[in-house]
């Protein structure tokens, strides 16, 4: 069997992918999010401290017994679940299912004041990145009100009032009640996979059937400037995006394909074209179709001379003029979409990465072969279709975020 779709016994949706010939295996297993809204920062800081001790195990155990079998284990918190990856030897997968499923049920959260000291010191740190404090800006003011805007400042605004109480019911939240999605990929037999898997992970609380009815962000209506200013700075850090739909909608195809045209495509988008290479305006510029499951944004961002902000904002204007008066070129969109399919290719090489996709899509209720469908789609979209996404997206509804001297 190279590829089966199931439930473990307590209702979470699995999908198998055997890849032969492969010596270390992938498995991701992910929890929805379904309380709104929550405490900035109350999850970031939880996903933290699972490797910081178990029932069975402390900090140090763990890492030993995870370096001493090679696995590779994390969390991360996305926008919409929460996310745990192991990576293991094959011979050893039932040795990593068992540590991976002592984390999940079993996590004490020791050193929590250690660990919110520590991650108050890395926010801190990276907001000294330009880049990093005009993306929180960006972030907050478009998903205002939202968590999908609890980015790192608002984050550590909340940072004291988060308590280990608060932390502990969020995990218990997520465990308890949540829809939940894993994706196996690597060379072992289905059926030992599924046994292996219900023996260690098939008592964790049901699976709920549906992802939670959750509160959307607002739409934006006029637009929104914010100017930070760093005195310390050479260089000046813009963002303008629009909230736009995201990726359960027919749209989808042709806002991918423009982001690509515009500026994701590296040397050849219209965006370095133009604004790097004929007008030298730029250090870095590019577009991005950031795509959650409430909501999706497009934006644009350019590193430049501080000279240079309105020209700037200037070519930004042009190009989406250009874009929604001016039919794309059938060789442009056919190389959009050869570009597309070649970044999705290389995003899902490994094992790691191809499970990582189907649980990723699986819990945003797109379905185990989103990527297929999607790829279907996108053959199909038209020139007029991509003028028709550029004219109906970008308008005045827009965030602008500028960080200068």
């Amino acid at each position: 069997m190279n590829k089966a779709v199931t439930k473990l016994d307590n209702n979470t949706e699995f999908v198998y992918k055997r890849n032969p010939d492969t010596p270390r295996s992938a498995l991701y297993l992910n929890f929805s999010i379904n309380n709104h809204p929550f405490a900035p920062g109350m999850y970031s800081l939880m996903v933290r401290l699972f490797l910081q001790g178990t029932k069975n195990r402390n900090s140090s155990q763990l890492s030993e017994e995870l370096d001493k079998y090679a696995i590779e284990f994390s969390s991360e918190l996305k926008l919409d679940y929460v996310k745990f990856k192991i990576v293991f030897l094959n011979e050893d997968f039932e040795k990593a299912v068992e540590i991976f499923s002592d984390i999940i049920k079993n996590t004490t959260f020791e050193e929590f004041e250690k660990e919110r000291e520590k991650m108050r010191g890395e926010i801190i740190a990276e907001l000294d990145s330009p880049r990093a404090k005009i993306i929180d800006s960006y972030y907050k003011n478009i998903y205002a009100g939202h968590n999908y805007g609890y980015t790192n400042t608002v984050i550590l605004d909340n940072l004291d009032n988060i308590t280990k109480e608060t932390v502990v019911n969020a995990y218990n939240t997520v465990i308890k009640d949540s829809k939940k999605v894993g994706a196996f990929v690597g060379d072992l037999d289905f059926d030992y996979v599924k046994g292996i898997l219900n023996n260690y992970l098939g008592d964790i609380e049901i699976s709920t059937q549906e992802l939670p009815v959750m509160e959307r962000p607002d739409t934006i209506v006029n637009k929104k400037e914010v100017e930070i200013i760093q005195p310390d700075l050479n260089q000046a850090h813009i963002i303008k995006g629009w909230l736009v739909d995201t990726v359960d909608s027919d749209d989808y195809a042709a806002i991918s394909l423009l982001n690509i045209i515009l500026g994701a495509s590296g040397l050849s988008s219209r965006l370095f074209l133009e604004l790097r290479d004929k007008k030298g305006l730029a250090y870095v510029v590019r577009s991005a179709y950031d795509v959650a499951r409430l909501s999706a944004n497009f934006s644009i961002y350019i590193a430049t001379e501080p000279k240079n902000i309105e020209t700037s904002l200037k070519g930004f204007d042009e190009e989406i003029e250009k874009i929604k008066t001016h039919l794309v070129s059938v060789e442009e969109l056919e190389n959009a979409k050869n570009n597309l399919f070649g970044k999705w290719a290389f995003i899902t090489e490994t094992n790691s990465q191809k499970a990582n996709w189907m649980a990723h899509y699986g819990i945003m209720g797109l379905g185990f072969d989103f990527h297929e469908k999607a790829a279907e789609k996108i053959k199909k979209v038209t020139q007029q279709d991509i003028m028709d996404c550029a004219n109906k997206y970008f308008n005045d509804n827009y965030v602008l975020s500028i960080l200068r001297p």
